[in-house]
């Protein structure tokens, strides 16, 4: 009955004036072609940014000091076209000491799979580039990640060192990142062989 009264008021009262229709943005006018281009462009914008690690004059004071980049030292350990990089955009979430305006995609570390002799094989390198490599919250999920995935697939994870340290700016939340990596340290041993290998500064790192 409620029904029949509201549709008798509704045609009572004749037409109601229908609203302007909303203006869209010329974005919004994009066809699927043009945004999966756009994209794409972005994505290799970020990739390239993200293989500069802490830019290019960091690069080269780190080969004037006789030293490799990280991901150099992984292309010479996995087999050619193999490897393959995790999360290489995490960024870390640390907003004291201004450093929510200090931040380099990758954030510190480079890590991933591939293959070595025809074998699997998963392994971080840390990018001393990048805030002198220095472990971070986000830095230390990373590692973790690859050493987890490590013992899912029973395969050997190898530890590239090269770091000034815990991140300070963090504080307690670096630190906690180190309880993390070690607590994998101990719950792999016997499980998976874990390497590590010191190619430069290295403080309060496991072996």
């Amino acid at each position: 009955m409620l029904s029949r009264m509201l549709f008798r008021r509704a045609v009572a009262a004749g037409p109601v004036a229908r609203r302007a229709a909303p203006a869209f943005s010329s974005d919004a006018a994009k066809t699927p072609s043009a945004i999966k281009h756009a994209f794409r462009e972005k994505l290799a914008s970020m990739r390239e940014a993200a293989a500069l690690g802490g830019g290019q004059q960091r690069i080269d004071k780190q080969h004037d000091g006789g030293k490799l980049t990280a991901r150099e030292r992984l292309d010479l350990l996995f087999d050619d076209g193999t490897f393959r990089e995790y999360d290489s955009f995490m960024l870390h979430h640390c907003s004291h000491f201004g450093m929510e305006k200090q931040k380099m995609l990758g954030d510190g570390v480079v890590t991933g799979r591939g293959l070595i002799g025809g074998r699997p094989c998963f392994a971080f390198s840390q990018d001393f580039t990048v805030f002198g490599g220095s472990l971070s919250a986000a830095n230390a999920r990373k590692i973790c990640k690859i050493m987890d995935q490590a013992v899912k697939y029973g395969a050997p994870v190898i530890g590239i060192n090269d770091s000034g340290g815990a991140r300070i700016q963090e504080g307690v939340d670096s630190l906690a990142g180190y309880a993390d990596v070690f607590q994998r340290n101990v719950t792999s041993s016997g499980v998976i062989p874990q390497l590590s290998l010191i190619m430069g500064t290295s403080i309060i790192w496991h072996t």
